[in-house]
Order: C-alpha cells, then structure tokens, then sequence
C-alpha cells in the first residue's frame, strides 16, 4: 500500500496538493506546522478541511522559526512588501524545516511520499520553492534516514490559473475557493483581495474563467 504525507497549511496550492494525493495515494495523511504565522486562521481552517476530507492531521509545534527570523509571515506589525528580488513574506528556511520534519514523520508512519505545493510558475523569489532545491533535498534526507523518499510536487510547473484548473478537473474548485485561506490578512475564501497573495489567487482564477468561458 503507498503512503503519503502532505504538507498542509490549508490554502489554495496545499489544499490542492492534499486533493491529488487522495486521488494519487492508498492511504495519506497531513502535517501542519505551527511556526508563529501571522494569522493562525489558516490553521484552524486546515483542521476543517482534513476534517471534511476524512485526513487524519499531525500538527507540529515549530514557533522556533518565529525566535529566529524577522519576516511578514510571523511578524503582525511589519507591513508586507513584494518589492526586490525577494519579497518580506519569505521565511529564512521553512520549506527547508518542513520538509524535513514531514519526513522524520513520514518515515515514522511508513510512509515514502511527502507532497508540497511549491512551484515556479508564479514565481515568488523564494530560493526553497526551487525545483533545484527540492531535488537536493529529496536526496539528502534519504540519506540522512537511510529511507527512500520521493518528493512530489505536483504545482512545479504551474501557474496559478492552471492551479484552479487542477481544482476544476477533479471537481473541487468551488470547494477550494470558498474553504481554503490563501490571504495574509488571514481572510478565507476569496480573502482581502489587497494583499500580494490574494491579487495573485484572483488574477489565476480570473484567468482560469476566462479561459473556459472562451472554449
């Protein structure tokens, strides 16, 4: 029987991970991590969703990241800036820690396969959404372990208005819009539509309609 185990923060591209698995895997689970984010909505909403789909949830206690570094994700008073080469919502090293922890936990329960929803598409100028990075990593920790990991990543490639297209071909778009937090004001569904975040989910899914709308 294969095993998953995805990396769940209960958005758009993670919700969207955890729905290809069911349909990819025999039997999966979800791991989320508590680093100090700046809104702890988008935990309680990806308990909902593991709920609602029947994914047993391991949530992990990580506010180290939060001691360690100073970023818009973990810091409510610091306004968000997308401006440079890597914008302020980037934080030192979390997919590097995630990653890693989803696979201590992964090869606790038997499980080979760990899904994220990191991708290059859409690129943000975060270094650890890097295929390079992820093809590193996969090797390093199966040795670290000594286990055979395999790390999927199922968005790579994609931008966002092929993202809601993925929703859409496995019936889960509406689902996906209305239930999972995408948005730095910790707002569900279609979220501030203000923030870097939000503009980029509505601009995909804009796209997305408008595509079909033309077919």
């Amino acid at each position: 029987m294969e095993k998953a185990v995805v990396v769940f923060s209960g958005g758009q591209d993670s919700t969207t991970c955890l729905l290809w698995a069911l349909s990819e895997f025999d039997d999966v689970e979800a791991v989320t991590f508590l680093y100090g984010q700046r809104n702890i909505s988008e935990v309680d909403g990806a308990k909902q969703i593991a709920a609602d789909l029947g994914v047993k949830q391991k949530r992990i206690n990580l506010d180290v990241l939060h001691q360690l570094t100073e970023n818009a994700m973990t810091r409510n008073d610091m306004e968000i800036d997308d401006a440079g080469d890597v914008p302020n919502t980037y934080v030192e090293g979390r997919n590097h820690v995630f990653l890693s922890f989803a696979a201590i936990h992964a090869k606790n329960v038997g499980a080979h396969h760990i899904i994220t929803g990191v991708g290059e598409a859409d690129y943000s100028g975060y270094p650890d959404c890097r295929a390079s990075f992820i093809d590193s990593l996969e090797k390093t920790l199966s040795l670290a372990m000594d286990y055979d990991f395999e790390i999927h990543t199922p968005l790579m490639r994609k931008t966002k208005a092929e993202t809601w297209e993925m929703a859409d071909k496995m019936g889960k778009l509406d689902y996906i819009r209305g239930k999972t937090t995408t948005c730095y004001n910790g707002i569900s569904g279609d979220g501030c539509g203000e923030c870097p975040s939000c503009k980029l989910r509505m601009n995909g899914l804009q796209e997305y309609l408008g595509l079909v709308a033309h077919d």
